[in-house]
Formats: structure tokens, C-alpha cells, sequence
């Protein structure tokens, strides 16, 4: 087979758009010039790369196959694009990275930190539910993703560097805020606003729990902290959040609740396949990530001191 990188990126197109009129129009193509290079592929190939199942595109065990070395060679373009860049000096390049809702708090304004030192740098930015960011991990879609808890499986590498203490919130008018001591056992009869099922703050909100013969109720599952502090706010239950995710809990109608052995300390971890060579604009942004950790850590004591005076 003579494949070409560009027919590779043409059958990726379409995988990842579903579609290949909605290819065609990213990749500034005519439909009708598309389905012709697809199918010059599918005939090097000896085998059909997609098919139509009513209205959906669907690819064939021959297209999964090619799509899945195409996106490893994109990857590994892309790196050999970065490290190029670092050998010669050059002080851009692109950067994708992949987090989970959590750290939406934080990590865009350290990325506006870190682009205005390289302002050449590109930077592609998803914030997304832990699942799907594991689901993108398990692809190799990104070179870092940031979460509290990485997974058992794929194996991987994790550098903690930020601590990420979670505290027990309710509304500002809660019989128990402002009380001191409060036993966990206390909080057993409590309704709470929990995240979606797999978030890194649930799972170490009800191992927390368990561990102190709590099994939490829950009454809502919301998808972001911004939904969480309002319905806590709306006197809906309890929660558990990131200290980070608190700005100014008395203006918000909250109140972080003095409950013993908390806050639960976890902590934030930029994570990557094992055996992942980074480039160097990835090494240089887990390096800058360490350095601004101290005053994070402070930022979050200060609002968590505050919010509990």
C-alpha cells in the first residue's frame, strides 16, 4: 500500500466529524472531491473504511484500524513539530490539554499566565466530566489532562502539584453552619448535591464518608461546581466542593461547615499515558504549573480561612 499522511488526515476528518459533507466543509473541501480521495484509500486499502447505517456513518474494522494509526501519527507529527520547535529555540507551539470540570476554577487563568510568557504558544483547551476526559486519555487525544484521581487503567504517569482540599458546604442559614465539631455521623440524615457519578470529588466525598459509617444522600446530581454552590446556596442539601472552587462563600449565601478530619485532602495531578514522550512546550507547562502551585495553595487557605471566620 501506498498511503499518504494527507489521506489518513481525510478519513480522520470524517471519523471525528461523523460525516463526510461536515468534513468536507472543516477541511474546505467539495463533497464530491472528498468521497473521490475516500475512495481511492478504500481501494489501496482492499477493504471498505465506513458505511451508512441510516443517517450514521459508521466505520468498518478496516476504517477503525486505519483512523486509529492515522490519529497516532497526527500525535506523533504533532510532537515531533514541538520538539523541533525546542531544539531550534523557538518559543511557540501548540499545546492540547484536557481537564476535568473541576479545574476549570483555575486552570484557564494559569494558562492566560502562561501564554502571555509565550505568546506565540497555541493552546487547545477541553473541559469536560471525568469520564470523558478518561475517555480521551485512553485515546491519546491530549499530551497532559488534569484530574484529582487518575485511573487504575490505562496505566500512567501522575505528578502531583497542587493541593486540592474539599470541605463540606451548605446554605448560609444551615442549622449546623457556624456550629464547631461536627461529627461526620452528624450529617448521616443530610440530603446532598452531589456531582455526576465518577467525579473525582464524588468518589472521594462518599470514600470519606464511608469510612466515618456515613452512606450519603443524595437528592441532586449536578455536572459543575457553578450548579452545586447555587443549589447549596437554594438550601437543596449539603455538598462537598474544592476549596478552590470557593470565591466569597458569605456573598454567595454559603457556609463551609466545621466538620471533623476535613477538609479531605486529594490533590490535583497532571497525568499522561506511561511511556509518553512530552514534548518540550508540555514539559515546560508542568514546570510553570510547579511553580505557581505555592500560591494557588495559598490563594485557596485564604478563602477557606475566610469563608469559615
Amino acid at each position: 500500500m501506498r498511503l499518504t499522511l494527507h489521506q489518513l488526515r481525510l478519513l480522520l476528518a470524517v471519523s471525528r466529524e461523523g460525516s463526510v459533507t461536515r468534513a468536507a466543509q472543516r477541511l474546505h473541501l467539495t463533497q464530491p472531491t472528498l468521497s473521490a480521495q475516500l475512495r481511492q484509500l478504500a481501494e489501496q486499502v482492499g477493504l471498505p473504511l465506513y458505511e451508512r447505517i441510516g443517517r450514521r456513518l459508521h466505520l468498518t474494522a478496516a476504517g477503525a484500524a486505519v483512523v486509529d494509526t492515522a490519529a497516532r501519527l497526527e500525535l506523533e507529527f504533532a510532537q515531533l513539530d514541538e520538539t523541533l520547535a525546542g531544539l531550534r529555540g523557538d518559543a511557540g507551539g501548540r499545546l492540547r490539554l484536557a481537564v476535568v470540570s473541576t479545574a476549570e476554577t483555575f486552570i484557564p487563568r494559569l494558562l492566560g499566565e502562561f501564554r502571555r510568557a509565550r505568546p506565540a504558544v497555541e493552546v487547545s483547551l477541553v473541559v469536560l466530566n471525568r469520564d470523558a476526559v478518561l475517555r480521551r486519555l485512553a485515546d491519546n487525544l491530549d499530551e497532559l489532562y488534569i484530574m484529582s484521581r487518575p485511573p487504575g487503567a490505562p496505566v500512567v504517569s501522575a505528578t502531583p502539584f497542587l493541593s486540592n482540599p474539599l470541605v463540606v458546604i451548605a446554605g448560609a442559614g444551615h442549622p449546623l453552619a457556624g456550629r464547631r465539631a461536627i461529627p461526620p455521623a452528624a450529617l448521616a440524615a443530610e440530603e446532598f448535591v452531589l456531582r455526576e457519578p465518577g467525579s473525582g470529588t464524588r468518589q472521594a466525598a462518599e470514600a470519606f464518608f464511608a469510612a466515618h459509617g456515613v452512606v450519603l444522600r443524595p437528592r441532586l446530581e449536578l455536572g459543575s461546581n457553578e450548579a452545586v454552590r447555587q443549589a447549596v446556596a437554594g438550601g437543596l442539601g449539603l455538598s462537598v466542593i474544592s476549596a478552590h472552587a470557593l470565591a466569597h462563600a458569605a456573598g454567595e449565601g454559603l457556609a463551609v461547615l466545621r466538620v471533623d478530619d476535613t477538609p479531605i485532602e486529594t490533590q490535583w495531578q497532571v497525568v499522561h499515558p506511561r511511556g509518553k514522550h512530552l514534548t518540550p512546550l508540555a514539559g515546560a507547562f508542568l514546570h510553570f504549573l510547579q511553580q505557581r502551585a505555592p500560591a494557588l495553595n495559598d490563594a485557596a487557605q485564604a478563602r477557606l480561612a475566610a469563608a469559615r471566620a
